[in-house]
Protein backbone atom coordinates (compact mmCIF):
# COMPACT_ATOMS: atom_id res chain seq x y z
CA UNK A 1 0.00 0.00 0.00
CA UNK A 2 1.09 3.31 -0.84
CA UNK A 3 1.93 5.26 2.72
CA UNK A 4 3.27 8.68 1.38
CA UNK A 5 1.30 11.18 -0.35
CA UNK A 6 2.21 14.74 -1.92
CA UNK A 7 0.78 17.25 -0.28
CA UNK A 8 0.01 20.86 0.13
CA UNK A 9 -2.10 23.14 2.34
CA UNK A 10 -2.80 26.64 1.02
CA UNK A 11 -5.39 29.80 1.91
CA UNK A 12 -7.61 30.18 -1.11
CA UNK A 13 -9.42 33.64 -1.84
CA UNK A 14 -6.39 35.26 -0.12
CA UNK A 15 -3.36 36.95 -1.76
CA UNK A 16 -1.29 36.44 1.90
CA UNK A 17 -0.74 33.55 4.27
CA UNK A 18 -3.17 33.90 7.22
CA UNK A 19 -6.14 34.86 5.26
CA UNK A 20 -9.15 33.70 3.04
CA UNK A 21 -9.45 30.07 3.45
CA UNK A 22 -6.98 27.34 4.71
CA UNK A 23 -7.64 24.09 2.15
CA UNK A 24 -5.09 20.63 2.97
CA UNK A 25 -4.91 19.06 -0.70
CA UNK A 26 -3.53 15.12 -0.93
CA UNK A 27 -2.29 14.61 -4.47
CA UNK A 28 -1.75 11.38 -6.33
CA UNK A 29 -4.51 9.75 -4.20
CA UNK A 30 -5.72 6.92 -6.00
CA UNK A 31 -4.91 4.78 -3.68
CA UNK A 32 -7.06 6.13 -0.93
CA UNK A 33 -10.55 4.84 -0.51
CA UNK A 34 -13.22 7.02 0.70
CA UNK A 35 -13.04 6.21 5.05
CA UNK A 36 -9.40 6.84 4.36
CA UNK A 37 -9.96 10.15 2.61
CA UNK A 38 -12.38 10.93 5.28
CA UNK A 39 -10.17 10.32 8.35
CA UNK A 40 -7.39 12.32 6.40
CA UNK A 41 -9.88 14.59 6.31
CA UNK A 42 -11.17 14.99 10.19
CA UNK A 43 -6.93 14.84 11.34
CA UNK A 44 -6.39 17.97 9.23
CA UNK A 45 -9.30 19.54 11.33
CA UNK A 46 -9.91 22.19 8.22
CA UNK A 47 -13.10 22.95 7.09
CA UNK A 48 -12.46 20.66 3.59
CA UNK A 49 -9.67 18.37 2.49
CA UNK A 50 -9.58 18.15 -1.11
CA UNK A 51 -8.18 14.80 -2.69
CA UNK A 52 -6.35 14.93 -6.56
CA UNK A 53 -6.67 12.13 -9.00
CA UNK A 54 -6.36 10.76 -12.14
CA UNK A 55 -9.32 11.56 -14.68
CA UNK A 56 -12.20 9.08 -15.28
CA UNK A 57 -13.47 10.62 -17.58
CA UNK A 58 -12.06 11.40 -21.14
CA UNK A 59 -12.78 14.82 -21.44
CA UNK A 60 -11.24 16.13 -17.66
CA UNK A 61 -7.70 17.52 -17.09
CA UNK A 62 -7.95 15.84 -13.25
CA UNK A 63 -10.26 14.32 -10.76
CA UNK A 64 -10.74 15.71 -7.44
CA UNK A 65 -12.52 14.60 -4.05
CA UNK A 66 -14.00 17.01 -1.18
CA UNK A 67 -14.41 15.78 2.01
CA UNK A 68 -15.29 17.78 5.13
CA UNK A 69 -14.89 16.83 8.56
CA UNK A 70 -18.19 14.56 8.34
CA UNK A 71 -18.82 13.91 4.74
CA UNK A 72 -17.92 14.14 1.15
CA UNK A 73 -19.50 16.97 -0.96
CA UNK A 74 -20.04 17.01 -4.39
CA UNK A 75 -18.73 20.34 -5.00
CA UNK A 76 -17.27 23.00 -2.76
CA UNK A 77 -15.64 26.32 -4.42
CA UNK A 78 -12.89 27.03 -2.25
CA UNK A 79 -11.73 23.55 -2.37
CA UNK A 80 -12.20 23.69 -6.85
CA UNK A 81 -10.18 26.79 -6.62
CA UNK A 82 -7.17 25.72 -4.16
CA UNK A 83 -7.33 21.75 -6.08
CA UNK A 84 -6.72 23.27 -9.30
CA UNK A 85 -4.12 25.83 -8.06
CA UNK A 86 -2.09 22.70 -6.02
CA UNK A 87 -2.78 20.62 -9.43
CA UNK A 88 -1.11 23.19 -11.68
CA UNK A 89 1.91 23.83 -8.96
CA UNK A 90 2.57 19.99 -8.41
CA UNK A 91 2.67 19.81 -12.57
CA UNK A 92 -0.04 17.45 -12.11
CA UNK A 93 -1.57 19.28 -15.55
CA UNK A 94 0.30 21.33 -18.00
CA UNK A 95 1.13 24.72 -16.07
CA UNK A 96 0.74 26.42 -19.24
CA UNK A 97 -2.59 25.54 -19.74
CA UNK A 98 -5.45 28.71 -19.54
CA UNK A 99 -8.43 26.20 -19.43
CA UNK A 100 -8.88 23.27 -17.73
CA UNK A 101 -11.79 20.40 -16.90
CA UNK A 102 -12.41 19.35 -13.42
CA UNK A 103 -14.02 16.56 -12.71
CA UNK A 104 -15.66 16.43 -9.63
CA UNK A 105 -19.23 14.13 -8.18
CA UNK A 106 -20.72 17.32 -9.39
CA UNK A 107 -19.75 16.74 -12.99
CA UNK A 108 -17.32 18.22 -15.17
CA UNK A 109 -16.71 22.31 -14.40
CA UNK A 110 -15.16 25.01 -16.58
CA UNK A 111 -12.05 26.03 -14.83
CA UNK A 112 -10.08 29.25 -16.33
CA UNK A 113 -6.32 30.06 -15.40
CA UNK A 114 -5.50 34.10 -15.66
CA UNK A 115 -1.82 34.89 -15.02
CA UNK A 116 1.32 32.57 -13.58
CA UNK A 117 3.18 31.90 -10.59
CA UNK A 118 2.21 33.79 -7.45
CA UNK A 119 -0.20 35.77 -9.75
CA UNK A 120 -2.37 33.06 -10.89
CA UNK A 121 -6.43 33.18 -10.40
CA UNK A 122 -8.30 30.36 -10.63
CA UNK A 123 -12.02 30.72 -12.27
CA UNK A 124 -14.22 27.50 -11.79
CA UNK A 125 -18.05 27.31 -13.15
CA UNK A 126 -20.07 26.26 -10.25
CA UNK A 127 -23.11 23.53 -10.92
CA UNK A 128 -26.07 24.73 -11.58
CA UNK A 129 -27.97 26.05 -8.63
CA UNK A 130 -31.61 24.39 -7.76
CA UNK A 131 -33.24 27.53 -5.44
CA UNK A 132 -36.37 26.64 -3.38
CA UNK A 133 -38.62 28.62 -1.37
CA UNK A 134 -37.92 28.21 2.60
CA UNK A 135 -40.85 26.38 4.68
CA UNK A 136 -43.25 28.27 7.36
CA UNK A 137 -41.12 26.56 10.18
CA UNK A 138 -37.78 27.20 8.93
CA UNK A 139 -38.33 31.01 8.72
CA UNK A 140 -39.10 30.59 12.25
CA UNK A 141 -36.31 28.63 13.71
CA UNK A 142 -33.84 30.46 11.47
CA UNK A 143 -34.76 33.68 12.69
CA UNK A 144 -34.61 32.83 16.59
CA UNK A 145 -30.94 31.18 15.26
CA UNK A 146 -29.65 34.47 13.97
CA UNK A 147 -32.39 36.64 16.13
CA UNK A 148 -33.26 38.68 13.66
CA UNK A 149 -36.62 38.87 11.68
CA UNK A 150 -36.98 37.59 8.34
CA UNK A 151 -39.22 37.31 5.34
CA UNK A 152 -40.47 34.53 3.22
CA UNK A 153 -38.67 36.56 0.54
CA UNK A 154 -35.60 36.70 1.73
CA UNK A 155 -34.80 33.36 2.55
CA UNK A 156 -34.46 29.96 0.22
CA UNK A 157 -32.87 26.50 -0.11
CA UNK A 158 -29.91 26.65 -2.99
CA UNK A 159 -28.55 23.51 -3.69
CA UNK A 160 -25.39 23.59 -6.14
CA UNK A 161 -23.48 20.79 -4.78
CA UNK A 162 -24.07 21.12 -1.34
CA UNK A 163 -27.21 22.15 0.09
CA UNK A 164 -27.52 25.73 1.99
CA UNK A 165 -29.55 27.54 3.63
CA UNK A 166 -29.38 31.18 2.31
CA UNK A 167 -30.77 34.68 4.09
CA UNK A 168 -30.89 37.83 2.46
CA UNK A 169 -30.42 40.72 5.25
CA UNK A 170 -29.75 43.62 2.74
CA UNK A 171 -27.79 45.63 4.78
CA UNK A 172 -24.25 44.26 4.94
CA UNK A 173 -23.66 46.08 8.53
CA UNK A 174 -26.35 43.66 9.58
CA UNK A 175 -24.29 40.95 8.61
CA UNK A 176 -21.10 41.90 10.26
CA UNK A 177 -22.95 42.57 13.54
CA UNK A 178 -25.13 38.83 13.97
CA UNK A 179 -23.86 36.85 16.94
CA UNK A 180 -25.84 33.29 15.70
CA UNK A 181 -26.94 31.00 17.96
CA UNK A 182 -24.95 28.23 16.91
CA UNK A 183 -26.07 24.90 18.47
CA UNK A 184 -29.80 25.88 17.04
CA UNK A 185 -28.01 26.26 13.82
CA UNK A 186 -26.35 23.23 14.09
CA UNK A 187 -29.58 21.62 14.75
CA UNK A 188 -31.57 23.00 11.62
CA UNK A 189 -28.71 22.23 9.16
CA UNK A 190 -28.83 17.74 10.77
CA UNK A 191 -32.42 18.48 10.39
CA UNK A 192 -32.56 20.04 6.82
CA UNK A 193 -29.88 17.70 5.12
CA UNK A 194 -27.87 21.25 4.99
CA UNK A 195 -24.33 21.77 4.91
CA UNK A 196 -25.20 25.52 6.23
CA UNK A 197 -27.02 28.55 6.77
CA UNK A 198 -24.94 31.99 4.71
CA UNK A 199 -26.01 35.10 4.91
CA UNK A 200 -25.40 38.71 2.54
CA UNK A 201 -25.95 41.67 2.82
CA UNK A 202 -25.09 44.33 0.16
CA UNK A 203 -22.00 47.02 1.04
CA UNK A 204 -20.62 50.32 -0.60
CA UNK A 205 -17.23 50.50 -0.35
CA UNK A 206 -14.40 49.70 -2.87
CA UNK A 207 -13.47 46.39 -2.18
CA UNK A 208 -16.60 44.33 -2.37
CA UNK A 209 -19.85 44.77 -3.56
CA UNK A 210 -21.66 42.40 -0.83
CA UNK A 211 -20.72 41.20 2.69
CA UNK A 212 -21.53 37.59 2.97
CA UNK A 213 -21.12 34.58 6.34
CA UNK A 214 -21.46 31.11 6.50
CA UNK A 215 -22.29 29.03 9.41
CA UNK A 216 -21.61 25.18 9.25
CA UNK A 217 -21.36 23.72 12.87
CA UNK A 218 -22.90 20.12 12.07
CA UNK A 219 -19.75 20.06 9.67
CA UNK A 220 -17.25 21.16 13.08
CA UNK A 221 -16.85 24.63 11.43
CA UNK A 222 -19.00 27.50 13.20
CA UNK A 223 -18.18 29.96 10.68
CA UNK A 224 -16.46 28.98 7.62
CA UNK A 225 -14.19 32.10 6.52
CA UNK A 226 -14.78 32.03 2.45
CA UNK A 227 -16.90 29.78 1.08
CA UNK A 228 -17.09 29.44 -2.67
CA UNK A 229 -20.08 27.24 -3.06
CA UNK A 230 -22.16 29.86 -1.02
CA UNK A 231 -20.88 33.02 -3.12
CA UNK A 232 -21.98 31.18 -6.19
CA UNK A 233 -25.62 30.06 -4.72
CA UNK A 234 -25.69 33.83 -3.66
CA UNK A 235 -25.02 34.46 -7.29
CA UNK A 236 -27.43 32.26 -8.90
CA UNK A 237 -30.40 33.74 -6.36
CA UNK A 238 -29.67 37.46 -7.10
CA UNK A 239 -29.45 36.39 -10.58
CA UNK A 240 -32.71 34.63 -10.64
CA UNK A 241 -34.50 37.56 -8.60
CA UNK A 242 -33.17 40.18 -11.13
CA UNK A 243 -31.42 41.88 -8.45
CA UNK A 244 -27.61 41.76 -10.45
CA UNK A 245 -28.53 45.13 -12.39
CA UNK A 246 -27.28 47.29 -9.51
CA UNK A 247 -24.11 44.65 -8.32
CA UNK A 248 -22.85 44.44 -11.94
CA UNK A 249 -22.72 40.58 -13.71
CA UNK A 250 -19.16 40.70 -12.19
CA UNK A 251 -18.56 42.03 -8.59
CA UNK A 252 -16.49 40.65 -5.68
CA UNK A 253 -17.85 39.39 -2.12
CA UNK A 254 -16.06 39.90 1.13
CA UNK A 255 -15.54 36.77 3.55
CA UNK A 256 -14.02 36.08 6.87
CA UNK A 257 -13.44 39.28 8.37
CA UNK A 258 -15.11 38.98 11.41
CA UNK A 259 -13.29 35.94 12.33
CA UNK A 260 -9.41 37.60 11.04
CA UNK A 261 -9.63 35.41 7.80
CA UNK A 262 -9.94 38.25 5.29
CA UNK A 263 -10.60 36.70 1.66
CA UNK A 264 -12.55 38.12 -1.71
CA UNK A 265 -14.24 35.67 -4.08
CA UNK A 266 -14.78 37.50 -7.58
CA UNK A 267 -17.98 36.43 -9.12
CA UNK A 268 -19.43 36.47 -12.67
CA UNK A 269 -23.02 35.43 -14.04
CA UNK A 270 -23.26 35.22 -17.64
CA UNK A 271 -26.20 36.15 -19.30
CA UNK A 272 -27.55 32.07 -19.78
CA UNK A 273 -27.53 32.17 -15.54
CA UNK A 274 -23.78 30.59 -15.25
CA UNK A 275 -21.80 31.03 -12.45
CA UNK A 276 -18.28 30.87 -12.26
CA UNK A 277 -15.88 31.78 -9.00
CA UNK A 278 -12.46 32.68 -8.73
CA UNK A 279 -9.67 33.82 -6.17
CA UNK A 280 -5.86 33.95 -5.58
CA UNK A 281 -4.08 31.85 -3.46
CA UNK A 282 -0.67 31.34 -1.63
CA UNK A 283 0.46 28.42 -0.78
CA UNK A 284 1.84 27.49 2.84
CA UNK A 285 2.87 24.53 3.04
CA UNK A 286 4.70 21.81 0.55
CA UNK A 287 5.80 18.45 1.55
CA UNK A 288 4.51 14.67 1.96
CA UNK A 289 1.85 13.38 4.01
CA UNK A 290 2.80 9.52 5.54
CA UNK A 291 0.51 7.51 6.74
Amino acid sequence: MQRSFRFMQLDVFADCLGAGNPLAVVLDAQTLDAAQMQRIARWTNLSETAFVLPPSHAGADYRLRIFTSRQELPFAGHPSVGGAYAAIEARVVDAGKTALIQECAAGLLPVRVDGIGATRRIHVQAPPARIDAAHADTLVRLSRALGVPLEAARVAHIDNGPHWIVCDLERGESVRALQPDMVAIGALCLALAAVGVSVFGRQCDAQAAIAVRAFCPADGMPEDPVTGSANAAIAAWLHQRGELATLGASYCASQGREIGRDGYVHLNVDADGRVSLGGDCVIGVRGHLEL
